[in-house]
């Protein structure tokens, strides 16, 4: 029996050949093999790190990203100004002799918010900061004359429903988190309009103002009336509620010229490192090119895109080539809902059993402090064991659950996920508003970022074997 055992263990070898073996639910090596073989990254890991953060490269990331962002601009789904950048992209990562640079063709939803103002004229002539939100309807061409109804709650709302008809509903949420209050952002117009209010008027999503609104997404049901929709700034919010509850009258003239055109053609970019042993097998890195039409779009999410670029420019620099393919895609349509990121997996979901991991840095890149993760235990004691290369730069957490939207397609179907873990206290002072410029990005702080990034992603990348993964949420299964 042995020997049949033999020669069956040697059929499965030549079987194997030029692939990475697993056995179901575990390595093939013990996880003290493991700790081994990433342990022998030490020296690429400081070699990585002195390139990124002390050599030739440090500053670029925030460079490139300077030229980019002041050349281009902002980047709305479906803008000239997008389909500008997405040019711009190919063309540098040409130059900069990454392999198989190409675009892959989507379409995107096009908005533009034309001119737009608030006024009060009860009980006092005031300018009122807003920023239409995005798919927002216009006003009447003649605006729209209100008195206003300030409420803190959906729950407020719905007890003073009555009150609210015929109405511009003034939304005065406390921020509590952005997860938590951006519901008002997304269903606030839908709420009102629910109770027949005529427009929606929503406190920014913010942490901190000064007096600046913060655009963003927003959501209309079939079933429900669409009204127009803008955020203001926390201060007026919070005078307008002030006023409210003093029993004074408000009165506002609100006048949006918002207009929707038809799906636009946009791409997702996309660069490689082709692997040497494995080029099947994908890393994927990402950030998202587009922007919403304010600022410059420099932290959402310039940072994270160019971060993600360096990666490949400085594994690039440094001669190396892992044995999977290590693959940038740049993704177009986020702001809308990763819509280009869908239409990608829609693409490539054929071949998920290929992607290792994925990889998107999209809530800033300021100073690190580790990666936040979703995946099987198995794969998360790796990635721990990863972190611990980045060492001299003190980056080692690993969090629960990565964020992404353009990577959440994937991790949904088992893919591990990574997202860069940063101090994000002062994100939402600039999050979508007029704010996010360069002015915001820190140098030394992106050197440090693109150098854990770069770390885990070709790591990863280079391993024998590939991360044992969940499949649809059950037990994690070989990805080999």
């Amino acid at each position: 029996m042995k020997y049949l055992f033999l020669i069956f263990l040697m059929n499965l070898l030549h079987h194997y050949t030029g692939k990475s073996l697993r056995r179901y639910g575990s390595s093939l090596k013990s996880f003290e093999d493991i700790k081994n073989e990433i342990a022998g990254y030490t020296n690429i890991a400081k070699a990585i790190i002195d390139l990124a953060v002390h050599g030739k490269a440090q500053n670029r990331s925030y460079e490139r990203l300077a030229v980019f962002a002041d050349t281009i601009g902002p980047r709305l789904s479906g803008s000239k100004n997008l389909e500008a950048a997405i040019k711009y992209m190919f063309s540098a990562l040409q130059k900069d002799g990454l392999e198989n640079v190409h675009l892959e063709p989507v379409k995107v939803p096009h908005w533009e918010r034309g001119e737009e103002f608030a006024v009060m004229l009860e009980p006092r002539n005031h300018s009122i900061a807003i920023l239409g939100l995005g798919n927002s309807i216009a006003t009447p061409p003649e605006g729209i004359t209100a008195e206003v109804i300030v409420v803190a709650s959906f729950d407020e709302l719905h007890k003073r429903a009555q009150e609210a008809k015929g109405k511009i509903v003034v939304y005065n949420e406390p921020f509590i988190s952005y997860g938590e209050t951006v519901q008002y952002r997304l269903q606030g117009a839908v709420e009102a309009a629910k109770v027949g209010a005529v427009a929606s008027l929503i406190r920014s999503i913010a942490s901190f103002s000064i007096h600046s609104p913060h655009t963003g997404g927003q959501s209309y049901q079939p079933d429900v009336p669409q009204i127009p929709t803008a955020c203001v700034s926390v201060e007026d919010a919070e005078m307008m509620s002030r006023m409210s509850l003093r029993g004074t009258k408000i009165v506002v003239h609100l006048k949006m010229c918002a207009k929707t055109y038809p799906d636009s053609p946009s791409f997702n970019t996309v660069a490689e490192i082709v692997g040497s042993k494995y080029p099947e097998q994908v890393v994927l890195v990402s950030g998202h090119l587009d922007s919403w039409d304010v600022g410059q779009g420099a932290m959402d999410d310039g940072g994270g895109a160019f971060i993600s670029w360096e990666a490949l420019s400085l594994i690039k620099d440094l001669g190396l080539r892992p044995k999977r393919t290590l693959r940038l895609v740049l993704w177009t349509g986020e702001e809308q809902g990763g819509i280009g990121a869908k239409q990608y997996y829609q693409l490539h979901k054929e071949n998920i059993s290929n992607f290792d991991i994925v990889m998107e840095s999209d809530e800033g890149t300021f100073q690190p402090s580790g990666l936040g993760f979703s995946g099987s235990a198995e794969a998360r004691d790796i990635v721990k064991e990863i972190m611990t290369l980045l060492q001299p730069i003190n980056v080692t957490d690993v969090y629960d659950n990565a964020d992404g939207t353009d990577i959440s397609y994937w991790m949904r179907d088992g893919v591990p996920g990574a997202s860069l873990h940063n101090d994000i206290n002062k994100y939402f002072w600039f999050h979508h508003s007029q704010g996010d410029t360069m002015t915001v990005q820190d140098p030394n702080q992106m050197n440090l970022c693109a150098a854990v990034w770069t770390v885990v992603s070709y790591v990863i990348a280079d391993m024998e074997e590939m991360l044992p993964r969940f499949l649809y949420g059950k037990k994690n299964i070989s990805s080999a």
